[in-house]
């Protein structure tokens, strides 16, 4: 009988995340998404450190600055109603003078710096190829920070642009960590500001500059989580209510997906084992002194004691110690 509906196989990735494995993410609100996910698993992960980005230069161009543990040029802060900002990074790298932004910008530099060098896995994920650009420098910009649109020109980012600036951080990356692969994905958020007939040729500029780059280098990779969103999960009750952003069922199913694909086994059954203990975890009792709940809280101690040798468990354990005691004590 027909499953009514497109169903992505995702290929088995030649190379596979093990849990010990590190894990950067970096791009657009997406690669938020799956940093949650992967934090959520316990993997070691750096989420997106400087934001939200969605334009892939300006994304190469953070990369660079963390490759080289560099701040970016004093022309490229700015300050708009009194909170001091950069143009390179999202608004969440703010502050109210700009010396304690760079100190800010400094320190998450050196944290992706030192990350990107110890890792073995980054995530990109390209938002749209629409970018802005600085008509007093010529400079693209991640983020325009409500300056007026008046300063900027809007300009599709072409595959040839886009392909040469990750050549450039690419061989930086490979010099920098001979033992870095790479995953690339095209975030499934479409961007309706751009219009729905814009949205689709920035995505096909991000899509097809990724195909390029898997077929040129073999520890560069694709997950379809553009695909898996648009045929697969083809229906608005996998979307929030903005009808834009993924829900949290369909994150999920992608997760899962990527997981099949790119997690290898061992991993993949301590996840099985962690999603026990999570909602152990998450349990809220009606009567936290009574006997039943103790020896739920000890069984809960023991299984994360049996992961403390995989995954570093000190603040759970602590926590239903805590827990414990006070019960005790009651």
């Amino acid at each position: 009988m027909s499953a009514f509906r497109t169903i992505a196989n995702v290929n088995q990735s030649p190379e596979l995340i093990n849990i010990k494995d590190g894990v950067l993410t970096v791009g657009s609100c997406f690669a938020d998404a799956m940093g949650e996910k992967f934090i959520q698993h316990k993997f070691t992960v750096l989420k997106n450190p400087f934001g939200t980005t969605y334009n892939p230069l300006s994304i190469h161009t953070q990369l660079a600055y963390a490759i080289h543990n560099q701040l970016p040029a004093q022309h490229t802060f700015l300050e708009n109603n009194d909170v001091h900002l950069n143009y390179n990074f999202h608004s969440s790298l703010s502050d109210l003078s700009q010396p304690a932004l760079e100190k800010i910008v400094a320190e998450t530099i050196g944290k992706a710096h030192y990350f990107l060098k110890n890792t073995n896995w980054l995530m990109i994920t390209y938002g749209t190829a629409w970018m802005y650009t600085r008509k007093d420098t010529g400079e693209v910009v991640a983020n325009c920070h409500k300056i007026p649109a008046t300063e900027f020109e809007k300009e599709l980012c072409t595959q040839k642009r886009m392909l040469d600036s990750f050549e450039d951080v690419y061989s930086k990356l490979k010099s920098f960590n001979p033992n870095l692969n790479i995953i690339l994905t095209v975030s499934p958020v479409r961007h309706l500001k751009d219009t729905l007939e814009l949205n689709s040729v920035s995505k096909s500029v991000l899509r097809l500059a990724c195909h390029t780059l898997t077929q040129q280098h073999k520890d560069v990779h694709y997950f379809p989580a553009y695909e898996i969103m648009l045929d697969d999960l083809r229906d608005y009750r996998f979307y929030k209510t903005d009808m834009i952003h993924p829900s949290e069922d369909a994150e999920t199913y992608i997760w899962n997906k990527f997981s099949d694909a790119y997690v290898d086994a061992p991993t993949q059954d301590f996840i099985q084992q962690w999603q026990s203990i999570r909602l152990a975890l998450q349990h809220k009792p009606f009567h936290p002194t009574s006997a039943a709940h103790q020896a739920f809280l000890k069984n809960t101690l023991a299984q994360l004691e049996s992961v403390s040798n995989i995954v570093n468990v000190d603040k759970e354990i602590n926590g239903i110690k805590s827990a414990i005691q006070v019960t005790n004590k009651s």
